[in-house]
């Protein structure tokens, strides 16, 4: 390749001073990216200016508009004693850490959030993450072998897909809610080697839970271990906001869950390991997204450690009574309505379209209505399964859902998405 060498380095092989790609990638990344927009996947980013919370203003929209696409459950993203912690935190213990915990990252707000967690839990030791991802991605590789065995639920988060393929243990896959194929799996596995089951405790693009009692007892049964990703569940569901697995009553039964800050417990960012402590201090010592990524952010960890205290606290009460009353008085009417939803106590509710067109279209329409969501399909979820998933969040006022249920409605007539029932029969 000829190039000037007094050009910049980060200038060398392109042309006029502007970074070129080869002809053949930038066009056939052109194709790719205009099937999108005609099949209705494209993924557009929207712009909010604010804080996230129930009601937010979009850079492109003419007037604020309700949220209905956050994980923003318990509603405490924009919660003024966690921005008042975190503050405060940022004051006390700086910026960031400019290092992995092992070296000199480590500060003591790091050691009380995971006793912390641990305490809420009931599990008897935890590592933080600068994310639920990263936790995932690093609980599998250095702790399976060739000689083990991983059973997966169907529905798993991306995040334990991709943790999965990073080992190198046998891999099977059940219906997320066919206990038989379950324990089909576990009777051939065979080995002298670990058995690890896996799941999400909420499967987060259908708003269903993983039967965690029915799940443990087949992992005692056979001696597997069992993991569960509980970002979905965490500070809300269950009578103290422990999770999907005490909602299930099986809270002392799962070896190790993973989670997140990031949803329920304040909106922002990092995650954890928590549960047996022998494998906690092998992932300090062995996980790679743990042991090659800075520390989570001193500001970070005091907010998480904030509303921790909020959740397990009479305003957690308060929260989870009424994010749950939203809940079922949104499911209820949407049904009423005529949208098919899966049955679920849970937040995430998924109106089932079908056609990435219709999520799509239907989306944008809602929008210039004032109610933000989202269209999900391919490769989301499934071909032909395209949806739009609505969430719930206990800061959501009756007024607010009120006016999302009627802009639903009318537009799922317009569209032709609603189904009419009577006596059991559709019309």
């Amino acid at each position: 390749m000829n190039f000037d060498k007094n050009l910049p380095y980060s200038q060398i092989g392109t042309k006029k001073g502007k970074p070129m790609l080869p002809k053949k990638l930038q066009t056939l990344l052109s194709q790719k990216l205009q099937e999108k927009r005609t099949d209705g996947t494209y993924k557009a980013e929207r712009i909010i200016q604010g804080p996230q919370g129930p009601e937010i203003s979009l850079a492109d929209a003419s007037k604020p508009v309700l949220n209905f696409c956050a994980n923003n459950y318990l509603g405490l993203s924009n919660h003024p004693a966690i921005k008042e912690a975190a503050q405060k935190t940022l004051e006390t213990h700086g910026f960031g850490m400019s290092s992995v915990r092992f070296i000199c990252g480590t500060q003591d707000i790091h050691k009380e959030l995971e006793q912390a967690v641990s305490a809420f839990l009931g599990t008897e030791d935890t590592i933080l993450y600068t994310s639920c991802f990263d936790a995932n991605g690093g609980l599998f590789e250095n702790l399976l072998g060739a000689e083990d065995v991983i059973i997966s639920a169907s529905l798993n988060h991306a995040s334990i897909i991709d943790g999965v393929r990073l080992c190198k243990a046998q891999r099977k896959v059940f219906q997320y809610d066919k206990l038989n194929e379950l324990e089909e799996c576990l009777l051939g596995s065979q080995t002298d080697g670990l058995k690890v089951v896996v799941t999400d405790g909420v499967f987060s693009m259908e708003g269903l839970l993983a039967p965690l009692d029915r799940i443990a007892p087949l992992c005692r049964k056979y001696g597997a271990i069992l993991v569960v990703d509980d970002s979905h569940a965490t500070g809300f569901m269950g009578e103290n906001g422990r999770g999907t697995a005490e909602h299930c009553g099986v809270q002392e039964e799962v070896d190790l869950f993973t989670s997140t800050f990031g949803k329920a417990l304040g909106g922002a960012s990092g995650g954890y390991i928590s549960g047996k402590k022998e494998c906690v201090e092998w992932f300090r010592n062995c996980s790679r997204p743990y042991l090659f990524s800075n520390s989570l952010a001193p500001s970070l960890v005091g907010g998480a450690l904030k509303a921790l205290e909020i959740i397990r606290g009479e305003e957690g009460d308060t929260l989870r009574a009424r994010l749950h009353e939203n809940t079922r008085y949104f499911r209820e009417k949407m049904m009423a309505c005529g949208f098919r939803i899966n049955e679920s106590p849970h937040p995430i509710v998924p109106i089932m379209l079908g056609e990435a067109t219709v999520a799509a279209g239907m989306a944008e329409d809602l929008l210039k209505e004032g109610i933000y969501v989202i269209g999900f399909s391919y490769p989301v979820v499934p071909k032909g399964a395209a949806r739009i998933r609505v969430q719930i969040s206990a800061a959501h006022t009756r007024e607010q859902l009120d006016l999302a249920i009627t802009a639903f409605e009318r537009l799922g007539k317009r569209y032709g998405v609603v189904e009419w029932w009577s006596d059991g029969v559709m019309e």
